[in-house]
């Protein structure tokens, strides 16, 4: 029997949601604040008009919908998740629509989802003359959307209740790196901002030595890297690496994206000295082969077409995006239609495979992640040694990831759901794609890279394309980064509203 919901269960989750939208106003105040201090008033003034509605959503939810005496379930904390990344989408378009660069709200709230997901793909008009405040309000959205929007709202906002620690794993996050999920946040976050230091100081003292003024410099340094660390791929120019025609910054770059592609959990095992993690890593081991894999494949398809025949072009123009690709990363060195122009069928696909597994799970990437390409590969693998084994012989297969995982039915039967889910979702967008005349590898290349959060383009995403398409890749972009389970709990909360029965509060 399906229960419908009671009005505490709508109130707590109404509340929760309230709390992410005030860690999404509270963000604002970063771009605010660069918006101030570039003398660019009519961005302050759209900000501003953001952050009120953030606070006055807050407000709202805080006097309206607070149940004292009880703590989140499962459900409500998967609720939040799904259906506060919906909301927080709509009210961070805010400052988005207001700047002019957008012909519709719908535009708007793609870029909003596409950097809250760290995909990458945009639909803003002339991004080489928006203001420093909405540049700054871009980048961070896919700086913070990395380690998770949920993770903001938990880091100042929540109390370390196992209410807390529901909502965070409802994000698609399984790692609780610290015994509190709150001091776990916080850890990601002291993480992120540890590399954020780093890696913009090495790609200032690069944008320095290729000439640009330090104050552009700096800024660009630190979108940049917020770009790739969040393997989010979005540049501060339209042409993205392009743009900068260097042979370091790609190199800084393609090392930021491929560190933040990994676990945080395997981060924090390094930073607290048990390096041997890296070499007995599923998914570190997965990515290796993966890579080698697709880099094969682009290798033959390039020999076809006779394209990109040196060393040097091979790597700047096909590995660098190739990776992008495979972290879900989205940065680019070439012009988007030369994915279709230029590689020809083979490479192409091969870039696609990359981009559908992704990169690791808990990390700040998409796709179907190494862990379960682990998971299914050793399934796969014990499946074989069944059969060739005797009857009596027990076969168990396991994977490393942080600790020992032993594969039995359960893990194989959700690992496989989620896999089945993501190739449902790029099959959807690529066909929607053909129906509407795209040629079929710029079709699924662009639906695989929204559903994968990747954020290369073969030209299909742009302004133009139809209204559809864009709706169905907000919705790709947003089950994928949520990996599907909090999305199925907003459905079924929705089917329960309406056909289920009344019954008393959900258990804790």
């Amino acid at each position: 029997m399906i229960l419908r919901p009671t009005r505490e269960d709508l109130k707590l989750i109404g509340w929760g949601i309230g709390r992410v939208i005030l860690g999404v106003g509270l963000i604002m105040l970063v771009p605010l604040a660069v918006a101030v201090a570039c003398t660019e008033w009519n961005t302050v003034l759209d900000f501003l008009v953001g952050i009120a509605a953030c606070v006055a959503f807050w407000l709202l939810m805080e006097n309206t919908c607070r149940v004292r005496g009880r703590d989140l379930t499962w459900f409500h904390g998967l609720v939040i998740a799904s259906a506060g990344w919906l909301v927080a989408m709509v009210f961070g378009a805010i400052p988005h629509y207001l700047s002019g660069h957008f012909p519709s709200f719908l535009d708007a709230c793609f870029d909003l989802m596409s950097g809250y997901t760290t995909t990458g793909l945009f639909l803003l008009q002339d991004l080489d003359h928006v203001s420093n405040g909405l540049n700054m309000w871009r980048h961070l959205l896919t700086y913070s959307g990395g380690q998770g929007i949920i993770v903001i709202a938990l880091t100042f906002l929540f109390a370390g209740t196992s209410g807390a620690f529901k909502i965070y794993v409802s994000e698609g996050k399984e790692e609780q790196l610290l015994p509190n999920v709150v001091r776990t946040a916080r850890a990601i976050w002291m993480i992120s901002l540890a590399y954020l230091v780093i890696g913009s100081t090495f790609l200032f003292a690069s944008l320095l030595a290729d000439g640009m003024p330090a104050g552009r410099g700096f800024l660009h340094s630190v979108w940049l890297f917020m770009g790739a660390w969040s393997t989010g791929g979005f540049a501060p120019q339209n042409l993205n690496l392009l743009y900068y025609h260097s042979f370091i910054i790609e190199t800084i770059t393609l090392v930021i994206f491929v560190i933040g592609s990994f676990n945080f959990a395997l981060h924090y095992a390094v930073w607290t000295r048990r390096r041997t993690e890296i070499f007995k890593n599923i998914e570190i081991r997965s990515f290796t082969i993966t890579t080698i894999i697709t880099t094969f494949i682009l290798a033959i398809g390039f020999s076809k077409f006779h394209v990109y025949t040196t060393l040097t072009e091979f790597f700047r123009k096909g590995f660098y995006n190739l990776i992008s690709g495979h972290t879900t990363t989205g940065n680019s060195t070439i012009y988007a239609t030369s994915f279709y122009k230029e590689f020809g069928f083979i490479a192409m696909w091969g870039i696609t495979l990359a981009m559908a597994i992704g990169a690791s799970a808990c990390s700040t990437g998409g796709g179907f992640k190494g862990l379960r390409m682990g998971i299914f590969t050793k399934s796969l693998w014990g499946d074989i040694k069944k059969i060739v084994s005797p009857e009596s012989a027990v076969v168990r297969e396991k994977v490393h990831h942080v600790k020992d995982i032993w594969i039995d039915e359960p893990l194989v039967k959700a690992t496989m759901l989620v896999l089945i889910s993501y190739v449902f979702i790029y099959f959807v967008g690529g066909l929607l794609g053909v129906i509407y005349g795209y040629a079929p590898s710029v079709a699924f290349f662009d639906a695989v890279s929204a559903g994968s959060n990747t954020g290369l383009s073969a030209g299909l995403t742009t302004p133009f394309m139809p209204t559809l398409l864009k709706v169905w890749y907000i919705i790709e972009m947003w089950a994928g980064r949520l990996e599907f389970m909090s999305v199925f709990a907003l459905f079924g909360l929705a089917a329960a509203t309406i056909i289920g029965r009344s019954g008393g509060a959900r258990a804790r």
